[in-house]
């Protein structure tokens, strides 16, 4: 704790200390020690971009490199203030200009000059147009590596925690090369500093040691010379050193390894070449006039690594070795079971179609991960992760989608169109074609001719819009199929999390997940939604003391959630209802038997007929006049009710008077089925 502590401290005590250096003057021993913890610092930090093996494991560098220019800047400022008022800067100043003056003034300058230009203009300026050029192709390249995380997440490749993950690298990349662009620019403002620096201690120098100290010209230009050169040498090489790692940090591309692991690899990886070129360094030993010897080291040295080193085996080769040592046998369990498995949800499209899964031309997959979001709130259900590919048996610009492997619907799409629903197209070229959801008649128009059909009346769809709009109903009306065991255990622990008697009081004591699954299921057959979990676990508790027929707990579930349910129906605060006649209702009731698979009513088929036949032509007639209609019967009667509307293909929704009554909807009725019963009698 301690330690954290200090490390959380030394920063902003070291950048204070650093605001304090070029205000307070300082003894010449601890400018001395702060010159070699410069001077180590920059070498450690070059070192560590040697090793990482991304940009982003030493994120922190763009603001080291900020705290190391003031640094670096501080020290000048204090050397300079020891320069002009003492005429001494230190030991390591004055050892480092005596080592590279070397008694010559001339020489000195122009090494000097040398390194500057070298770190500004070569480095530096290199540096500065790469970390450029990365900021804007990182930021450019977002929303691209946005949709491919996206894409992996809705094909079930990666779970949610990876996506996370990985959008924070993409986030935090982005920060990284926006920040290195305005690093770059300390390190060459640093280098001007650095310029203007040594003229000043020049210039000041020379004037303090004639002016002030009565030295003679050629005294006071060694002595200061001596000093400045020495000031600027301890502040340009760890400047260099900085160049360089800023240099090899914005560089660096994609690795396995660090520096040194992908040098070595890459530049020996080929044996060919390093024979070639140390043929050619022992072939410049027969010009005339160069030296032998050295071309003749290095040729044989070149010759000699290249006998050393190992040819890398290609990656395919490699790969396709260790699957062939790490894939089981064809024919072996493992194999067969992840043969066999099959995707619960499914969406198989023809070669021509895979362009709406490219993330640069179409937005299909994330339209597809708005559509889990969309049927979790509407129904209550995780919508399963949708497995995208391409079918090499389906027709081109077609689709299928399937259901544990299983066609479930299927629809045409032809590339470079959308599809014109409405009358008067027969002026615009295109194909015929059919909404698959409504069956409304439409044409397959070219996509430039978009605005054209929007004039004519019609209502224009894109190929994705009609997928993904195919495929929420697929999902709709097929949701008990895709409600497995494990996704009712999911639903269990998240209510358990809010209300925990709730869930222990139901299962397993009462129900086991199987049942509470078979509920479920029977509640989203007949177009319940399941959000509302905590009162359909409260009502199934109360019925399962009692009873723990399946029907009963399904009416139990639908009681619970009456006025939800008769909400759905409700247009404009007004509920439309079918009736019964009372006498033919008394007379179902009464001819209700119990079975293994539920009550159901024992009628002869002319009557059955005629209940059905009656009931949809009252509902047509209600749906032509804009209207949404159910059928209302008693509690005892309206499951049996059910099967037989559906049997008859009808798709009639019916609702018991206790679900109605919940209702804050004014209800309206707008026929009575009456004629089976006049029938049979």
């Amino acid at each position: 704790m301690k330690n954290r502590n200090l490390g959380r401290l030394a920063v902003p005590i070291g950048v204070i200390g650093i605001i304090i250096m070029m205000v307070v003057p300082l003894p010449t021993f601890l400018l001395d020690l702060l010159i070699a913890v410069n001077i180590t610092a920059a070498l450690l930090i070059l070192l560590i971009s040697m090793f990482v093996q991304r940009p982003l494991d030493f994120a922190v560098f763009p603001a080291l490199l900020l705290v190391m220019t003031l640094f670096r800047l501080a020290l000048n400022i204090s050397a300079t203030r020891l320069v002009l008022r003492d005429g001494d800067a230190g030991k390591v100043i004055h050892a480092f200009g005596s080592f590279v003056v070397g008694g010559n003034l001339v020489i000195g300058l122009v090494i000097f000059s040398i390194l500057v230009i070298v770190q500004m203009i070569v480095v530096t300026k290199g540096a500065e147009r790469v970390a450029e050029v990365g900021a804007r192709f990182t930021l450019d390249a977002m929303p691209g590596k946005q949709m491919a995380i996206d894409a992996d997440l809705n094909a079930g490749l990666i779970d949610e925690a990876e996506a996370k993950k990985r959008r924070a690298d993409i986030s935090a990349e982005a920060d990284f090369y926006g920040a290195m662009d305005g690093g770059s620019k300390f390190v060459k403002g640093d280098a001007i500093a650095a310029i203007i620096i040594t003229l000043i201690n020049l210039i000041g120098g020379f004037a303090v040691g004639i002016l002030q100290a009565g030295m003679a010209p050629v005294d006071a230009m060694n002595h200061y010379s001596l000093l400045s050169i020495g000031d600027g040498l301890v502040s340009q090489i760890p400047a260099l050193l900085l160049s360089v790692a800023t240099g090899l940090i914005v560089t660096r591309s994609a690795t396995s390894g660090d520096m040194g692991q992908s040098v070595t690899t890459q530049l020996s990886q080929n044996k060919l070449a390093m024979r070639i070129g140390g043929g050619a360094s022992l072939a410049l030993c027969i010009i005339p006039g160069l030296p032998k010897l050295p071309f003749l080291l290095v040729g044989a040295g070149v010759l000699f690594m290249a006998q050393r080193v190992k040819e890398p085996v290609p990656e395919a080769v490699e790969a396709a070795a260790a699957e062939a040592v790490e894939m089981p046998p064809a024919d072996s369990p493992e194999q067969l079971l992840g043969e066999m498995r099959i995707d619960p949800l499914e969406l198989a499209l023809a070669p021509d179609l895979v362009d709406l899964v490219d993330a640069s031309s179409g937005d299909l997959l994330d339209r597809v991960r708005a559509l889990r979001r969309k049927m979790a709130m509407e129904l209550g259900v995780i919508m399963p992760p949708v497995r995208t590919r391409d079918d090499l048996d389906l027709p081109l610009s077609s689709y299928a989608i399937r259901i544990s492997g299983v066609d479930a619907g299927a629809g045409q799409a032809p590339p470079g169109t959308v599809l014109a629903i409405g009358e008067g197209l027969q002026a615009l070229p295109g194909r015929a074609g059919v909404e698959p959801v409504f069956g409304l008649n439409g044409k397959w128009v070219p996509a430039e001719l978009h605005y054209q059909a929007e004039l004519s009346g019609a209502t224009v769809v894109d190929r994705a819009s009609v997928i993904i709009t195919h495929l929420a109903e697929i999902v709709r009306t097929n949701a008990s199929r895709l409600l497995g065991r494990e996704d009712v255990r999911a639903l269990s622990e998240m209510v358990k999390r809010t209300h925990p008697v709730v869930v222990e009081e139901l299962t397993p004591s009462l129900l086991s997940l199987g049942q509470i699954q078979k509920v479920l299921q029977a509640l989203l057959d007949e177009g319940v939604p399941i959000r509302d979990l905590v009162r359909i676990f409260e009502a199934l508790s109360l019925r399962a003391k009692l009873s723990m027929d399946h029907d009963s707990l399904v009416e139990a579930a639908r009681g619970a959630l009456g006025p939800a349910i008769a909400a759905q129906y409700t247009t404009a605060g007004r509920l439309t209802v079918i009736t019964l006649d009372p006498m033919l209702e008394q007379g179902l009731l009464e001819s209700l038997r119990p079975s293994d698979t539920g009550a159901f009513m024992a009628i002869d088929g002319m009557r059955a007929e005629a209940i059905v036949s009656e009931a949809s032509r009252l509902a047509e007639a209600a749906e032509q006049q804009g209207l949404n209609p159910v059928l209302a019967c008693s509690p005892q009667l309206r499951l049996p009710l059910m099967r037989l509307l559906r049997a008859g293909s009808r798709r009639l929704q019916v609702l018991s008077y206790s679900e109605i009554s919940g209702s804050t909807a004014q209800i309206e009725t707008i026929g009575v089925v009456n004629g089976a019963y006049a029938g049979a009698a």
